[in-house]
């Protein structure tokens, strides 16, 4: 027996050291090739000035893409999102104590930055209330009564995997919010948690569009007479990408997502930059109008503001026409929104950030006294309270995010959405990385993080002394400027005491 054991030892020690004398020559005729491969050739400088060893630079380079926010990245300096937002939304979505001990990381002097104006005398349980619910398209033959203060922004089916939109979807009708199908069409799985969808109707029209890229107005009727569709939003842009329109891979234009577009299978899908009839002030009008007239439902549109010149002749235009014709909400994306895919020039220096551009609409509006009758729809990096807190307290009605409720997927920063390979399964199309993704699961998840944040809002209401999150105004808000000087949004942006001009008359 001990012999047996010795000779099956033996040749165990046999096999290890041929498995690594295999390798060695193995690496070794690699190595070699490698560096002869790198010498001679002259793409890389890197790699023809140490061969072999340049080849890990861009696998490092690589990892740290992974790696940097786990070890290297402080909580509050990474970019898009940092460690401390994307924990709070990670806790929310597990409906986890969202409470911190021993003080804030947050720094409290850089300029830009919102404090909130704590009252003396804070709401008491006793007063405290749910967000009313405000009516949008009184004047339509549907109007929509949405009391939902934050809801899921527009995310289509083909840039998220279909267990990501099923789980969005299921989670939206358990927190009772709003969901918007992003420009790729009405998919089933948007439809299936039975909640309220607003339908988006983009550059290239997916999903009512004809084979010449137009409206078909017979598919837009079918659409709304869906119950579930609540509106309809017009986009002109969106914040990561103003200008740009979008690409969709001939790879991931599948039969199911060609049949649902409206367009052909396997060939590349390619948006226009802008909507092709709405050339000027008076097209967006006539189309808003048309699509409203058509479906009975409130109607709007989606942009980005560059300035408020545009906005100022589409109200000037308003009044001439009247009150009737005006949309019925704008949906505003600052700069820095989100997109699976966009060149980084328009990423990174395109468009105005929301902290710009939501003042500047809300003032335009009520200087034409367009408000109430235009709501105010906020979108672009609003997943934590205090960023809503914000977006309310400078004239928000609604707040809608995209990137947020991907994170409440569980989304982990990858940066692979213009990819086929994210990790979690959110936006491919690989089967083998979907399976992680649990609809059932994760939907609950979704809710958890919306009713967390509306709930949290409520909680920075409640310390400024009104009973419910719609009661802010912008005298409830500070913001640091260079100086070091935190001034109220009142004195910064001013409109107290503003009075909206009398019916006729239109400001210059």
């Amino acid at each position: 027996m001990t012999d047996d054991v010795f000779y099956l030892a033996a040749w165990g020690v046999l096999i290890l050291l041929g498995l690594f004398l295999t390798a060695l020559v193995v690496g070794s005729v690699w190595f070699l090739i490698a560096y002869v491969t790198d010498r001679r050739q002259t793409r890389h400088t890197v790699r023809r000035n140490f061969p072999v060893i340049g080849r890990f630079r861009y696998f490092f380079e690589h990892l740290g893409e992974f790696f940097r926010q786990y070890f290297f990245a402080m909580d509050r300096e990474e970019l898009p999102f940092n460690r401390a937002e994307r924990s709070w939304v990670y806790r929310a979505a597990k409906n986890e104590s969202t409470t911190v001990a021993f003080g804030s990381t947050r720094r409290l002097d850089t300029p830009g930055t919102i404090m909130f104006v704590n009252s003396p005398f804070p709401s008491l349980s006793k007063d405290l209330s749910e967000s009313q619910s405000l009516v949008i398209g009184e004047h339509c033959r549907h109007p929509y009564a949405a009391a939902s203060l934050v809801n899921i922004s527009g995310m289509s089916f083909g840039a998220l995997s279909k267990p990501a939109v099923q789980a969005l979807s299921r989670g939206a009708a358990m927190a009772g919010c709003w969901m918007n199908t992003g420009e790729g069409g009405l998919s089933p799985y948007h439809l299936e948690g039975g909640g309220d969808i607003v339908f988006q109707i983009g550059t290239a029209k997916y999903g009512v569009r004809r084979e010449d890229g137009s409206l078909d107005d017979e598919k837009l009727l079918e659409i709304a007479h869906n119950p579930q569709v609540k509106m309809f939003e017009l986009k002109l842009s969106q914040g990561a990408k103003p200008g740009k329109g979008g690409i969709l891979p001939g790879g991931k234009v599948t039969e199911e997502i060609a049949r649902i577009r409206h367009i052909p299978v396997g060939e590349d899908s390619i948006s226009p930059n802008g909507q092709p009839e709405v050339r000027s002030v008076e097209d967006l009008l006539d189309m808003i109008n048309h699509i409203r007239d058509l479906t009975g439902k409130p109607t709007g549109f989606k942009a980005v503001l560059g300035s408020s010149d545009w906005i100022r002749d589409l109200c000037r235009e308003i009044r001439q026409r009247g009150m009737d014709s005006a949309p019925d909400f704008i949906t505003l994306d600052g700069a820095e929104g989100g997109t699976g895919a966009a060149p980084q020039s328009l990423i990174d220096y395109m468009g105005l950030p929301l902290a710009q551009a939501l003042p500047m609409l809300v003032d335009t509006l009520d200087e034409f006294g367009l408000r109430p009758r235009i709501r105010v729809i906020a979108s672009g990096k609003l997943i934590t309270p205090d960023r809503v807190a914000w977006a309310i307290c400078v004239g928000a009605d609604f707040i809608t995010t995209a990137r947020g409720f991907m994170f409440a997927l569980g989304c982990i920063q990858a940066l692979q959405c213009n990819k086929n390979t994210c990790p979690t399964g959110i936006t491919t199309h690989d089967p083998r990385l979907q399976r992680g993704l649990v609809p059932e699961d994760k939907a609950q998840r979704v809710a958890h993080f919306a009713r967390s944040l509306v709930q949290e809002v409520g909680i920075i209401a409640h310390s400024c002394g009104v009973d419910e999150p719609r009661q802010l105004q912008r005298v409830h808000a500070r913001m640091v400027q260079p100086n070091g000087e935190a001034r109220l949004l009142s004195e910064l942006y001013g409109r107290e005491g503003f009075h909206p001009p009398t019916e006729g008359s239109v400001p210059d």
